[in-house]
């Protein structure tokens, strides 16, 4: 039986991979954390910026939250 061969250039690598599932659960997640985030705080009566750092600070959780199990997965499959 001949041994595998795998070409240079097959794919990226799994750590690029898993940078990628982080990257792609980020976006995701501050996309959600604008939408919810902004709702609430709308909701809860903040203006100015009040209104502008809890919807960042409700960006940046969900990005980091959701980007974390993206990459957790992305790495599991690999």
């Amino acid at each position: 039986m001949p041994a595998s061969y795998q070409p240079v250039g097959s794919g990226p690598s799994c750590w690029d991979r898993v940078k990628m599932g982080f990257m792609l659960g980020f976006a995701v997640g501050m996309g959600s954390g604008a939408l919810f985030g902004g709702f609430t705080a709308l909701r809860y009566g903040l203006r100015g910026r009040e209104l502008f750092t809890t919807v960042g600070k409700t960006m940046v959780q969900g990005g980091g939250t959701f980007g974390l199990f993206m990459s957790v997965g992305t790495g599991i499959r690999c």
